[in-house]
């Protein structure tokens, strides 16, 4: 288990350690949840397009897989207590930090990882794109954001990874559930 952390705080020091001022800038907004708004404005008109009258379904199973993930990455920090490398004292010192925002003092596993990870996995399975590139870019954007977490100096890698195995799981979970009910109760599935 100290392998393992020693190899996470390194990683995570080369990770957080090549900044400068153009990607502080792109880095700080990339972990603004206000930033993506227009893209979530584009995600909710893809599932309209697709869903049309049934578009309350997926918009439900989104606000409970955002609602899951959020507070279960929280219990999940709370009951885990592992301090960020922006409170870990024995290396606070060497942490660079973006706009001095050195978030809670918890930080396994990463909310914003879970969260974006969760929309990516829930959205790949809901839309289906029948181009893959677009499952891979969706991907792209939740490690993206996520490696903004340790680029502003508020995360390990492993607390990201299981931030992202966390939101997948929840979003595969939500998914099947809600095709479950509907096909049991409602007798129509949505594809």
């Amino acid at each position: 288990m100290e392998t393992l952390e020693k190899l996470d705080r390194q990683l995570f020091f080369f990770l957080n350690g090549n900044h400068n001022d153009f990607f502080d800038h792109v880095f700080w907004y990339t972990s603004l949840v206000v930033t993506w708004i227009p893209l979530y404005l584009f995600f909710i008109f893809l599932i309209i397009k697709k869903y049309k009258s049934k578009c309350w379904v997926p918009f439900l199973g989104a606000a409970l897989l955002i609602g899951l993930s959020d507070k279960s990455s929280v219990l999940i920090k709370n009951s885990v207590e592992r301090y960020r490398p922006s409170h870990n004292l024995e290396i606070k010192e060497k942490v660079l930090l973006l706009k001095n925002d050195s978030g809670g003092q918890f930080g396994f596993v990463s909310s914003h990882a879970a969260n974006v990870f969760g929309i990516a996995v829930y959205l790949i399975l809901l839309l289906k794109f029948r181009k893959k590139y677009f499952n891979f870019l969706l991907l792209f954007w939740a490690l993206f954001v996520s490696y903004s977490r340790i680029y502003g100096g508020l995360h390990y890698p492993s607390d990201i990874f299981g931030g992202a195995i966390l939101g997948s799981l929840l979003a595969f979970m939500v998914f099947k559930l809600q095709q479950f009910i509907l096909k049991k109760y409602f007798h129509f599935q949505i594809t």
